[in-house]
């Protein structure tokens, strides 16, 4: 079967603008809310790192009546060959798919629908060899064989793993640094999903830094995590930082804010 290309080289992405309605966005820890001038801060200085990384960005307008919307990565998964549209684990985001519908159909000629049960895009992380789909609280076994039969029809490889418990997403804790390296927290290392890659391993009490964002030669990385940029930085990544201190306390990291493609 043809593997995924193009793991880390993109050309194209669609952002969601935040809502004022951000400020109310789902999260397992109350760390205060962020402000809806924070947040919005943040996604433009993502966007900008987007585009200077030379990717062309489409951005949809906000969608006050869904807070967590900004996070574009959790209803749906784009690849080359075609998108999916996920079915979200948390029930209020439920409706978002219908809201990203249109703007998948006019990119892709082939999108399909997960049909049965949950899946969300911050728990798959896509490898040159492999789609990895983490079990976890929002992406459970029926969604994730599902997402397997999707992903066959568009030619790719994919295989279910565990989530550790306690976190949120299988890409909380982990990112494609290149082709033959993932940057992991020591939890999910420990576990043995990634055999056969180089793991680097993010410092004790930076486990946040882990859901760090490869866009063509640069790595989008937290700036609250130092200790992690200067061993990134050593290793000869080209590190951009950029603060995640409001979307952090909504569960969120720089993976989930945006779809990103390669369009030949």
């Amino acid at each position: 079967m043809a593997q995924n290309t193009h793991t880390l080289r993109f050309n194209r992405a669609i952002v969601r603008r935040p809502g004022h309605s951000v400020t109310s966005g789902l999260r397992a820890t109350d760390q205060g809310d962020p402000t809806y001038s924070q947040v919005s801060a943040e996604h433009d200085a993502y966007v900008a790192a987007l585009r200077d990384a030379r990717v062309e960005v489409t951005i949809l307008p906000a969608l006050e009546e869904f807070p967590d919307s900004i996070f574009v990565e959790d209803p749906a998964l784009v690849y080359s060959k075609g998108a999916v549209l996920l079915r979200p684990g948390a029930e209020s985001r439920a409706g978002e798919v219908s809201h990203l519908r249109a703007a998948l159909e006019a990119d892709f000629e082939t999108v399909l629908e997960l049909g049965l049960g949950f899946a969300d895009g911050g728990d798959i992380l896509t490898t040159p060899n492999k789609v990895m789909i983490g079990l976890s609280n929002r992406t459970d076994q029926a969604g994730a064989t599902a997402l397997q039969t999707r992903l066959e029809r568009l030619g790719i490889t994919s295989e279910i793993v565990t989530t550790p418990d306690g976190v949120l997403h299988f890409k909380s804790d982990c990112s494609l640094l290149d082709d033959e390296t993932v940057l992991a927290t020591e939890r999910l290392a420990a576990s043995g999903v990634f055999a056969g890659f180089d793991v680097v391993n993010v410092p004790a009490g930076e486990e946040g830094a882990a859901n760090a964002l490869r866009v063509n030669d640069v790595l989008l990385v937290s700036s609250e995590y130092p200790r992690t940029i200067d061993l990134l930085e050593q290793r000869d990544y080209q590190v951009v930082a950029l603060s995640t201190k409001a979307i952090g306390k909504i569960d969120a990291g720089l993976s989930c804010m945006s779809l990103r493609w390669t369009e030949a």
